[in-house]
């Protein structure tokens, strides 16, 4: 534990080794990579929300109209269940 601490201790303490006039500046290229990551974005954020659009406002189930001769839901033969009803 002792060794970890003078370790830690000395590597910090290390001046920095790259301080050249152009150590720190930012190269065009990164500019460039920021710029289309920020389109890259917008771009995702617009289209999901084109989608988002689309859903329906609730996801609850609503009653299907039938006709006033037919049952609510068929019953399955094998095992008596409505088709509505999840076997799950």
């Amino acid at each position: 534990m002792n060794d970890l601490l003078i370790t830690a201790v000395s590597v910090l303490a290390d001046p920095p080794k790259n301080t050249g006039p152009d150590f720190g500046k930012a190269s065009p290229i990164g500019l460039l990579v920021v710029v289309i990551l920020l389109i890259g974005v917008f771009v995702l954020v617009w289209s999901m929300n084109r989608h988002l659009k689309k859903l329906p406002t609730s996801f609850d189930a609503e009653p299907a109209e039938t006709d006033p001769g037919q049952a609510e839901a068929p019953a399955d033969a094998e095992s008596g269940k409505s088709t509505s009803e999840s076997g799950g």
